[in-house]
């Protein structure tokens, strides 16, 4: 017997979490689940969500640095434009890619890189 694989979930490397948390939800539009922190001076671990995907950022070590995760969306041109109306500076603004994708891309505070695409070709039918 096996078992599915039911989603992913990127762990972010954050220096500050409150910064982060904030800038995720005042700016992207993710709310908050839930955070843990082991005992007070210890490092935080959040889980945040907006709508289907969720993400954790910890100020744990261990996890990577300056990762890049990659969100399909179903309107990327519609979230630009919320993201720059919450002051979110977009590295990549809205482009349709050879490969048949509209992607932007932002930066978080601590280098995270998040790439939205959408597939033109589902968007069409």
């Amino acid at each position: 017997m096996s078992s599915n694989i039911l989603a992913t979930i990127p762990v972010l490397q954050v220096e500050n979490a409150e910064r982060s948390c904030d800038f995720y939800c005042s700016r992207l539009g993710f709310h908050k689940n839930w955070e843990h922190q082991f005992e007070p001076g210890m490092p935080w671990f959040v889980s945040l969500s907006r709508g289907a995907v969720t993400l954790f950022l910890t100020e744990h070590p261990e996890s990577a640095v300056g990762a890049l995760v990659y969100l399909p969306v179903e309107a990327v041109d519609e979230l630009a434009q919320e993201f720059q109306g919450n002051g979110v500076d977009l590295e990549l603004k809205p482009v349709t890619q050879p490969w048949g994708m509209r992607e932007m891309q932002l930066e978080d505070p601590d280098g995270n890189r998040l790439r939205f695409g959408q597939d033109m070709e589902e968007g069409e039918g």
